[in-house]
């Protein structure tokens, strides 16, 4: 069996901090004449406070118009989705396909059937309770 440690007599090779520099490496990927853009990127409180800004210094009856006709960051409306509402399992968090009619809870498949199934009273109204589903009955 050979030995773990190296031997010895072997000179290891010296290594400093300059080696693990990687700012000196080539980088072939990168264009010759690239330029990081000046570009800064803004949050939503930033476009919403310069969008205010820019209406403000609006003339009084293009002011108006800019409100009232014109989307800007301030006034966007969205129509409601026509895509249909997804369902989600209670127990996995997968695209629940069924629903147990008994206690109304989602499930993925018959394995989580299963699992709901068998599970100990009020168990199931914690569940609910974690999507604010649950039913108190009095």
């Amino acid at each position: 069996m050979a030995p773990a440690t190296p031997p010895s007599n072997t000179a290891a090779p010296a290594f400093s901090l300059f080696d693990a520099d990687i700012t000196s490496a080539p980088k072939p990927f990168r264009k010759p004449g690239h330029k990081t853009p000046s570009r800064r990127i803004k949050n939503a409180k930033q476009i919403a406070a310069d969008e205010m800004k820019r209406i403000q210094s609006l003339p009084d009856e293009s002011r108006s118009a800019a409100l009232m006709d014109t989307p800007t960051y301030l006034n966007v409306e969205a129509p409601p989705s026509v895509m249909p509402r997804k369902w989600w399992c209670d127990i996995t968090g997968l695209k629940a396909s069924y629903r147990m009619p008994n206690n109304g809870m989602r499930y993925h498949n018959k394995e989580i059937y299963e699992v709901i199934k068998h599970l100990p009273p009020g168990v199931d109204q914690q569940y609910l309770q974690l999507r604010s589903a649950n039913v108190v009955l009095r």
